[in-house]
């Protein structure tokens, strides 16, 4: 990122020191590099109330002042302003004075009497990283703004897709991390052979899609789904009409949190007649990739019997 030549010479800056002869000095040189922004005080307790206001660029800043010298202004600085950064330069005639000034939190420092190439070069170097500095920062902003939006985005579209979703199925159903039944909509608990009562499945009571948990009675276990005999055939249908081989299979695939898109399944119902379903169902994982349930959808395909002419 480069700076164009008027965003530096517009850099607000500000003189602080007590000899009026010093502060004529640095205004007529600014104002001659071209710097159109200048102001100074001669009073160094106002300093603080200045950047507040004004929010400057640079402050030129003298060490060696009555009342109130450079070092207590920078630590006012840094306490009343609640800025962390100090876009400060000092000007001593101290050579002892300029690695505490430094210590201090001042950027650099420009040594008295004034050599007038040292001044300028000093003062265009400092600007140009304080204002590369702002520029990052505001661009920081911007895209921590933009992340919230389109995040915010993203939440709205999965809403409006969950609500298409419902609208678009026969039935859809979430689960928690663990297993638990989050909502649900249509057949799904009979669809895989569950009996609960409430959604609010507590972990003793609700059917483990990994098998590491009690199993109550007439709930999916090792030796099949609720309702299945264990020495029924694969295909043999179960109680409630369900194909069991095709319940297991869709166990398994939701246990191992694997997609799966158009899943076939049946069901037998008592009269003979036979339904056809296709069921598509993913995990579900944060923005950090950490997985945090289960949702699937399910439609009805069985081919609809021509009514009367």
């Amino acid at each position: 990122m480069t700076l164009a030549p008027h965003e530096i010479l517009a850099a607000r800056i500000l003189i602080v020191d007590d000899q009026a002869s010093n502060v004529r000095l640095l205004e007529r040189l600014l104002a001659d590099t071209g710097y159109t922004a200048v102001s100074a005080t001669m009073d160094p307790q106002a300093v603080c109330a200045l950047h507040r206001q004004h929010d400057y660029d640079l402050i030129l800043l003298d060490l060696q002042m009555p009342v109130m010298d450079g070092f207590t202004v920078m630590a006012a600085l840094q306490t009343g302003v609640g800025s962390s950064y100090l876009p400060v330069i000092v000007l001593t005639a101290q050579p002892g004075h300029k690695l505490r000034a430094l210590q201090s939190g001042a950027k650099d420092f420009i040594s008295k009497p004034f050599d007038l190439v040292e001044v300028k070069t000093r003062i265009h170097n400092m600007l140009e990283v304080r204002l590369l500095y702002r520029h990052l920062a505001e661009q920081n902003d911007l895209l921590e703004r933009k992340v919230q939006e389109r995040t915010a985005e993203l939440r709205e579209s999965e809403a409006r897709f969950r609500s298409l979703t419902e609208l678009a199925s026969d039935w859809y159903w979430e689960q928690d991390e663990h297993g638990r039944f989050t909502k649900v909509s249509g057949p799904v608990l009979d669809m895989l052979g569950l009996r609960v009562d409430s959604l609010q499945i507590q972990p003793a009571d609700r059917w483990a899609l990994d098998g590491t948990e009690d199993e109550p009675a007439g709930v999916a276990s090792a030796n099949g789904p609720a309702g299945t005999d264990a020495g029924s055939a694969p295909d043999t249908p179960s109680a409630d009409g369900w194909n069991p081989a095709e319940r297991a299979a869709l166990h398994a695939a939701i246990a191992a949190r694997r997609p799966f898109i158009d899943f076939a399944f049946s069901r037998t119902n008592a009269n003979g007649s036979r339904q056809q379903f296709r069921v598509s169902g993913e995990p579900m994982f944060t923005q950090a990739c950490r997985f945090v349930g289960y949702r699937g959808i399910g439609v009805e395909t069985t081919p609809r019997t021509p009514g009367p002419a």
